[in-house]
């Protein structure tokens, strides 16, 4: 892709993660850029990238190869201050990077002019597709004259980008470096089995992670959502794992520092989404591990190219489960080969939970269920019970006679003297007669007419007040 950037032609650049797309536009731009000079708040060059951690790198890559050359490079993303990034743009940028979003807003506030951009480069525009950027880089690709030179690249070429690619082209030249959708030959793939409870699969990859840590340097896992990233985390670190995560909802400041110790290698292992993970720079990743198997097949060749890198070998593995079965048929078709099973197939699994209940007495719990213990805690108290009512009844039985028994076979649901009552049902209600009685015999002045027996004791205060 270098000869023809370098003659200006727009390029569509299809190849797989990791094969240095990034060196196939930031070597001819540093070329092209050496004449002129950016003014204030128009840049010459326009690079967009889906994420944070991809602008980052790019940025890095300028510093690295253009060392020798005097160029200004600004880095737009969120999570930084527009304060800083504005100084910056008043500067003068040769070579502007950033995330849609963030272009944007400075756009909105009068940061910035587009009118002299020379080089557009859109970077991994199926994950811009993913991500909903698309209306956003149409809306960009307004504001930069039409006579720029377009490059333009994907992981893959699905219909929707090639319509994309057709929009923003002009008689482009056509690169791939490698057959569509295909998996590096340096990466050992394979599949393991589990139930379909997360607890359940969260102790397969326990398993999976210490089995192969003789050979394990470092490993990113892979989760379909941001809440599976944050669970599985928790839960890797409470077994005692050296564990990161990284996904959309982290602060700038965070997942810098945590991509920062992965790399360093303060943290053994890193769960993370797609969208976080994409197109990161970590040249030395020994495994990878699919938590979740991705909903879109394309997903999995970027997955696991995050391993075996630059010829460098790796291995990668992906958890599947009874209901992921079309998901892995269509990552097989994809690929056009077979990926083979790690010690038995979904029909070899056993009884689910059997091994989790050995094994920790916390599964229970984990799945909202009831224990044994639990029943039998439930158990002793009713067993008490019943004793002390039988030994309760013995005692009753004793002081009355028979004819007390025939009445404490019932529960006592009725007050105190339903016992006296139930023997005589004609003279229930004789208590309350006497009573009543007993009231009748005060002199409460005249009794107001309608009211019968049953008085309300108001009224009879306001009788008496009046007499």
């Amino acid at each position: 892709a270098i000869p023809p950037a370098l003659e200006k032609r727009d390029i569509c650049g299809i190849a797989q993660t990791g094969t240095g797309k990034t060196a196939s536009f930031v070597l001819p731009m540093l070329t092209l850029l050496e004449k002129g000079r950016a003014r204030a708040r128009m840049p010459r060059t326009l690079i967009l990238e889906p994420t944070r951690e991809l602008a980052a790198q790019v940025a890095e890559n300028f510093e690295k190869y253009g060392k020798n050359h005097k160029l200004n490079v600004a880095l737009l993303i969120g999570g930084v201050s527009f304060e800083d990034q504005d100084r910056k743009l008043e500067r003068g940028a040769d070579v502007l990077i950033c995330t849609p979003g963030r272009l944007l807003d400075h756009c909105e506030r009068g940061k910035l002019l587009m009118t002299g951009v020379e080089i557009l480069v859109i970077d991994e525009a199926d994950r811009m597709l993913d991500m909903g950027f698309i209306p956003d880089i149409e809306r960009i690709a307004k504001m930069i004259p039409f006579t720029r030179q377009t490059l333009f690249f994907s992981a893959t070429m699905p219909p929707e980008i090639q319509k994309l690619a057709d929009r923003f082209l002009q008689n482009p030249v056509r690169v791939e470096v490698a057959k569509p959708s295909s998996t590096a030959k340096t990466v050992a793939q394979r599949i393991v089995a589990a139930h379909n409870k997360d607890y359940e699969k969260r102790a397969v990859l326990r398993d999976l992670v210490r089995a192969e840590e003789a050979e394990l340097k470092n490993a990113i896992i892979f989760c379909n959502r941001k809440k599976d990233v944050a669970d599985l985390f928790r839960s890797l670190d409470r077994h005692g794992f050296s564990v990161g995560a990284l996904h959309g909802d982290m602060d700038q400041r965070s997942r810098t520092t945590m991509l920062q110790n992965f790399k360093d290698g303060n943290l053994k292992l890193l769960v993370a989404s797609d969208v976080a993970a994409r197109g990161l720079d970590i040249p030395d990743v020994s495994h990878v591990f699919n938590f979740d198997i991705p909903i879109h097949s394309e997903d999995y060749v970027h997955r696991i190219g995050r391993t075996g890198r630059a010829g460098r070998s790796g291995k990668a593995f992906t958890i599947v489960t009874k209901s992921d079965t079309k998901y892995l048929d269509a990552i097989e078709k994809l690929i056009g080969e077979k990926i083979e099973w790690q010690n038995g197939d979904l029909s070899t699994l056993p009884a689910p939970m059997e091994s989790f209940e050995s094994n920790s007495g916390r599964r229970g719990k984990e799945r909202g269920g009831r224990g044994r213990d639990r029943n039998r805690r439930d158990a002793a108290p009713v067993e008490n019970i019943n004793q002390g009512a039988q030994s309760a009844a013995d005692t009753d039985i004793a002081a009355h006679g028979d004819d007390k028994v025939k009445a404490e076979r019932k529960p006592e649901k009725t007050p105190r003297n339903s016992d006296r009552n139930s023997r005589n049902p004609l003279h229930a209600n004789d208590d309350n007669r006497d009573r009543r009685r007993h009231y009748r015999d005060h002199d409460d002045g005249p009794t107001p007419v309608g009211f019968g027996d049953d008085i309300p004791a108001f009224m009879l205060i306001v009788a008496n007040a009046k007499a």
